[in-house]
């Protein structure tokens, strides 16, 4: 009796000492086979059963398109529209004589889309439309400007980066027989370097991390929970993103992430969890999308489903008074980046803040 119940015990410690695992899904059962109508009912309900009628080849007019087809045409076509602007770009433009067509200008193009750490780019005004976008074949171009981006997370733009997009600027120009002008460097440079400054005195990261209690958790087991808040997994293991919900929300809201190699193991359901990471890229995110908000409720709501607490980066619990303070310093650095016209989430905020 002792030896049996010293085992029973070790087998009740090992289960209790388990991951938590996902919940399976419930198998749906298969419907019951329908006994097929007599033929006469067949014919009879032809067209009215739900199904398309057979439709005969025509000349007279063009057939309808697919919108799964135009979805997915519009999904792969490369956008053209403009994306210099003078707030976060120098810019060089270039003059021509005569018009330019598409191809000869997608030929003078330099090999690379960089100068140093810096985006490069260049536009042109379309004939036809009279609008900047990036150069297409079978389009005549009346004008150009080449344009470097001026800041980004890696720094300001100095006077080598600047030099090299003189260079490359001049040998596009030369390549299409036009005349380029270029700003002062040092004028430009010490914009870039405001710029900067503003940038990472509003460059806002925000996570979050959530901890086991007592009982760890398997991979699936968080995958499915998070599922359950809106997540979806992305490409790179252990990680789960919140997507969008707005348009002009071109990223995810948050992001979630877990040991990836927890995910690779061979048995991934054997491996522990013990803590998992919220994160919020302000700068990234539309406002509109109340991201901290969201992350809040998400943390919460985990932390009560899922048997844990939320901390910070140095293991102190986050209260919800602690919430209410960021709530409110985020708030106003909003309020700043809009008056700058360098919203979160906007097109020039994910530019700059990337």
């Amino acid at each position: 009796m002792i030896l049996a119940g010293i085992v029973a015990h070790g087998a009740w410690s090992a289960r209790r000492n388990l991951p938590k695992q996902a919940t399976p899904k419930p198998v749906a059962e298969p419907e019951p086979a329908q006994a097929e109508p007599a033929p006469e009912t067949y014919f009879q309900m032809s067209g009215f059963d739900g199904l398309p009628e057979r439709l005969e080849p025509r000349f007279d007019a063009p057939p309808e398109p697919d919108p799964a087809l135009a979805a997915l045409a519009q999904l792969t076509t490369p956008e053209r529209k403009a994306v210099l602007d003078i707030l976060i770009d120098a810019i060089a433009p270039v003059q021509l004589a005569a018009p330019v067509s598409g191809d000869a200008a997608l030929a003078a193009m330099p090999a690379t889309r960089r100068v140093g750490s810096k985006p490069f780019a260049i536009e042109g005004l379309r004939e036809d439309s009279r609008e900047w976008e990036i150069p297409a074949a079978g389009y005549r171009y009346s004008a150009f400007q080449c344009g470097v981006q001026l800041a980004n997370r890696t720094g300001a733009l100095n006077a080598i980066e600047y030099s090299e997009f003189v260079m490359k600027t001049q040998t596009f120009a030369d390549a299409i027989g036009g005349e380029v002008e270029f700003a002062e460097m040092q004028g430009e440079v010490a914009r870039a370097k405001e710029l900067d400054q503003f940038a990472s005195a509003h460059d806002a990261q925000i996570s979050f991390k959530l901890r086991a209690v007592k009982t760890a958790w398997s991979p699936g087991y968080v995958q499915q929970s998070a599922a359950g808040q809106g997540f979806v997994p992305s490409a790179t293991p252990g990680r789960m993103l919140l997507p969008g919900t707005q348009p002009g929300q071109h990223g995810p809201i948050l992001g979630l992430a877990f040991d990836p190699q927890a995910v690779q193991a061979e048995e991934p359901e054997q491996t522990a969890l013990y803590e998992l990471a919220l994160s919020l890229d302000v700068p990234q995110v539309l406002r509109t999308e109340t991201p901290f908000a969201r992350m809040c409720e998400i943390a919460i709501a985990l932390a009560g489903s899922m048997d844990g607490v939320i901390i910070d980066d140095n293991a102190i619990l986050v209260r919800p008074e602690a919430m209410e303070a960021i709530h409110a310093d985020l708030e106003a650095l909003y309020d700043r980046m809009d008056a700058r016209e360098l919203s979160a989430g906007s097109a020039l905020g994910r530019r700059l803040f990337s």
